[in-house]
């Protein structure tokens, strides 16, 4: 569901070659021990295998969460801005130089140079916002890995993604905001105003289907398919209560309208300095068509409770056709059986991939929207051939008539971290000779680090632990 970010890594920045502050003379240190932290716990993330990632997070968004009040705190003393209440001082004695390697770029193996905290700010947020999607991510692996689980464990876990969802979006649509003004480097594709206005509008077009999900009695019918501890079916047919069709289906589209808008703000066409990595750009493409399925999917229930289930029928064939799928129209959309072997062999591999909490979701659902649209194809096109016969109509002319999208969250403004009076009151002294050290051998083992990756030979093998320290970043 959620899309999988890769979390982008950085170089050493040691503020002291470039700030200085008089009134707070700790706080230079200070931010420079707690970005040290954060990369370290970002060079050891990207390390790590995927399925060891997940239990790691954490340690990742406390270390973005340790150092972030510190670099704010710097750039307000830049901009002459009282932290807290009061004045801090800061002084820039030369232009801070530092490099980020980007996540959503095209060519994302390349680190992006650029200068001034600016820069460093918001690829921090941006990175931070990238943790809250993993968050998400988690919590919806946990509600597709256990199909057995209760209604309200599964409640639970789209609950929890939708809140990071959300805040992501949110943190996205800050730094959209902040960032109208500033110029980047070419390359720098995630931090640009066009990819965060894009990356808040996909965090908001997932958690727009969420809200839908968790309401879906037909995904609860897969969801139970998977469940293979799960008797019920041999005695009892599953309960499909009535639902809010029209709602839903207009829920739908708003999504697939942000993920239209994302799609063209991220278009490579209208970003040659900036282009996004391919993988993304598909995975807008699959969200914007299984949420215009999905859309038709709910007007045909609605049709289909109001007793025109031709119409129904055509509302779903509209729904397959967004999808990508060929739909013979004049044989009512009825699936044959080797569509239908493909269909089986293809969500297998996907609900592997949850299970093994790898690369899945990439899709954004389209295997499991089409199995739906199947599984009610199957059921109306028998009842109609029986009982109704009615006529289906021509799924472009439902189309046409789709309305608007309708929104249903509203994003709450992003209050970043602060430093509180107490910590600032601590950096008016200077540091003592313990955390100078501390500092020191951070600096120390950072630079050889540095010094030991640039020199590598490209295409060699890396030396082993007991050759070398290098550190890939």
């Amino acid at each position: 569901m959620p899309f999988s970010f890769s979390l982008p890594t950085t170089s050493v920045l040691i503020y002291a070659s470039f700030l200085r502050s008089d009134t707070h003379p700790s706080l230079i240190g200070t931010a420079t021990t707690y970005r040290s932290i954060l990369r370290n716990a970002l060079k050891k993330h990207r390390r790590l295998p995927t399925k060891e990632q997940a239990s790691n997070l954490r340690n990742v968004a406390a270390a973005f969460d340790e150092y972030t009040p510190y670099l704010l705190a710097l750039d307000s003393g830049l901009s002459g801005k009282p932290v807290g209440g009061e004045e801090v001082d800061v002084i820039l004695e030369n232009e801070i130089e530092l490099e980020w390697r980007p996540s959503i770029a095209a060519s994302s193996y390349k680190r992006v140079k650029g200068r001034g905290l600016d820069f460093e700010l918001s690829y921090v947020l941006s990175a931070r916002a990238y943790v809250e999607v993993a968050f998400a991510r988690i919590a919806m692996q946990m509600f597709y890995a256990k199909p057995g689980s209760s209604l309200e464990d599964r409640k639970e876990n789209i609950k929890k993604a939708t809140d990071h969802l959300l805040r992501a979006s949110s943190i996205h649509e800050h730094l959209a905001g902040r960032n109208a003004d500033i110029s980047f480097p070419g390359g720098a594709t995630d931090i640009a105003v066009s990819a965060q206005s894009a990356l808040s509008s996909i965090a908001l077009a997932e958690a727009t289907l969420l809200s839908i999900l968790v309401n879906d009695p037909y995904q609860a019918i897969l969801l139970q398919d998977r469940d293979k501890s799960n008797l019920e079916w041999m005695y009892k047919a599953p309960d499909i209560p009535k639902v809010r069709a029209v709602l839903f289906a207009r829920l739908a589209i708003r999504s697939a309208e942000l993920a239209d808008k994302a799609s063209a703000l991220l278009s490579n066409e209208s970003n040659k300095d900036n282009a996004t990595d391919e993988s993304l750009l598909r995975y807008l493409n699959n969200l914007r068509a299984v949420s215009k399925a999905k859309g038709c999917r709910f007007f045909g229930i609605d049709s289909e409770l109001s007793g025109n289930v031709g119409e129904g029928i055509g509302w779903l064939i509209a729904g397959k056709k967004f999808l990508g799928y060929k739909v013979n129209e004049a044989e009512g959309g009825k699936v044959n059986t080797m569509s239908k072997l493909k269909m089986e062999w293809a969500s297998r591999r996907e609900d592997k991939k949850v299970e093994k909490g790898g690369d899945w979701g990439s899709d954004a659902g389209r295997v499991e929207e089409a199995r739906v649209l199947d599984m009610l194809l199957e059921k109306w096109n028998k009842a109609n051939d029986i009982i109704s016969t009615q006529p289906v109509p021509i799924a472009d002319y439902l189309v046409a008539r789709m309305p608007f999208g309708r929104d249903f969250h509203t994003l709450k403004t992003f209050d970043p971290p602060k430093l509180d009076s107490g910590t600032l009151e601590k950096m008016r002294a200077p540091m003592d000779e313990e955390e100078l050290e501390t500092l020191n051998s951070q600096i120390e083992a950072d630079s050889d680090d540095e010094n030991a990756a640039a020199n590598a030979v490209p295409g060699a093998f890396r030396p082993s632990r007991a050759e070398s320290s290098a550190a890939y970043y």
